[in-house]
């Protein structure tokens, strides 16, 4: 292991990557939870989504710790798992085995995005408002499910929206957990996000808001999802837009993430980038995840932002997203306790992880109303429309007409220019469905 990581050249020892791999599945443990409620919304397994959730996981982390020597987890990403599930399916009217196959195609799609190169066009293109609108955006959309689904939010026919009876227990639990998160992380406790759903599903069982099924068992049949992606019903008008949402949410959250977290464990020269060795192979790594995830059936596979708690801790090396996915696999013995996971014990935890995001609203130039105004539309629009796609669709079309009308049309980059084009021709030709 000291040679194949090269964790004496990294400045790392065993026991310190041992150490960083553990802080990281800790922090980022609550998808196996999540992801499982999310997706079994639309009808799927919610057994096989567990497994299919822990395999993807364990399958990108090692292929990321192997192949490419970073010390980055991968699991399938929150808020495209919830485009998966609110809006491919729940809104479009897809088939929860043709999103799977959009899923794939995505893939593919990136995968050839990041041999070509094209991929590191389109990040340097996108503005970077569009990009802290976009995890903002995603953030309030998570927001408003949570809020939703643990019965804080109900409908109102006379205000859409209105509140609902927080002397509920399950609503109680919610506020409670989230409460509980925050503070726990504002105390430092590493795996806060997972304690609270775990401390809220307890208190969910003692209520008799949830049953107990046990703790431990062998893993629950994959079957029920596994290469059960229907690829060419997916291949209808209405994939067009499925397929360029996924492949740029993929583009911002997964390279952001990995350039982000790579920077901060010193892997990539000053020289910038594009001249990292290691780079390529992380970029085609998570391209490869979403396939393998697609098959295995569950929604996109990403590059985890939490993978910075174990770089904090120590991690260099390939070996510490090594540690996470041999953890992912272990996780998959724990599908009882998944199961009694109610959606009281995962809306805290959205919604802590919606409170993170929308910090990216303070890189915004508030100064340059050109900026501001595309960026607050993008985010606003997702929450609001119940949409991704319609966030960005309003974001990209707003950016570029609000520049071009202003005389600035100058400072929009052609990659810009051509996803507003994608969004325009899409409404044009298939309205707003």
């Amino acid at each position: 292991m000291q040679n194949f990581f090269k964790l004496a050249e990294k400045g790392s020892s065993i026991r310190t990557e041992l150490i960083a791999g553990l802080t990281t599945f800790l922090t980022m443990a609550y998808i196996i939870f999540v992801n499982p409620e999310i997706l079994s919304s639309t009808g799927m397994d919610r057994d096989a989504v567990f497994v299919a959730t822990c395999l993807a996981a364990a399958a990108g982390s090692l292929i990321m710790g192997v192949w490419a020597n970073w010390p980055i987890g991968m699991a399938p990403g929150m808020g495209l798992n919830a485009f998966f599930a609110f809006t491919v399916v729940g809104g479009m009217g897809f088939t929860w085995q043709q999103a799977l196959g959009a899923v794939f195609i995505s893939g593919i799609v990136f995968l050839v995005l990041s041999v070509t190169g094209i991929r590191r066009w389109l990040i340097g293109g996108i503005p970077a408002s569009m990009r802290s609108a976009i995890a903002a955006g995603i953030g309030l959309f998570l927001a408003i499910i949570a809020l939703q689904s643990s019965g804080i939010v109900v409908d109102n026919p006379a205000t859409l929206v209105g509140l609902g009876d927080l002397t509920a227990p399950g609503t109680a639990l919610t506020i409670a957990g989230f409460f509980l998160i925050v503070t726990l992380d504002a105390l430092h406790v590493r795996g806060s996000i997972l304690i609270g759903i775990l401390v809220v599903t307890v208190a969910a069982i003692l209520l008799g808001v949830s049953s107990f099924g046990g703790v431990v068992s062998m893993p629950p049949p994959i079957a029920p999802t596994f290469l059960q992606l229907d690829i060419a019903g997916a291949l209808t008008a209405g994939i067009f837009q499925v397929i360029l949402v996924m492949v740029l949410v993929e583009v911002f959250d997964a390279t952001g993430t990995l350039i982000g977290v790579a920077k901060r464990a010193g892997l990539l020269s000053d020289k910038g980038t594009d001249r990292d060795p290691n780079l390529g192979r992380a970029l085609m790594a998570d391209s490869t995840a979403i396939t393998l995830g697609s098959m295995l059936g569950t929604s996109s596979t990403t590059a985890y932002v939490e993978s910075a708690s174990g770089v904090q801790a120590g991690g260099r090396t390939g070996l510490t997203a090594v540690v996470v996915g041999v953890l992912f696999l272990l996780a998959m013995f724990f599908a009882p306790l998944a199961g009694a996971v109610p959606a009281y014990a995962t809306a805290p935890a959205l919604l802590y992880v919606a409170t993170l995001m929308l910090r990216e609203l303070a890189e915004l130039d508030w100064d340059d109303v050109t900026e501001a105004a595309p960026a607050v539309l993008t985010a606003i629009a997702m929450p609001l429309t119940y949409s991704i796609a319609n966030g960005l669709a309003f974001g990209f079309v707003s950016y570029a007409a609000i520049k071009l009308l202003t005389g600035r049309a100058g400072q929009v980059h052609a990659a810009t220019w051509v996803i507003a084009g994608l969004f325009v021709a899409k409404f044009a030709f298939f309205g707003g469905h």
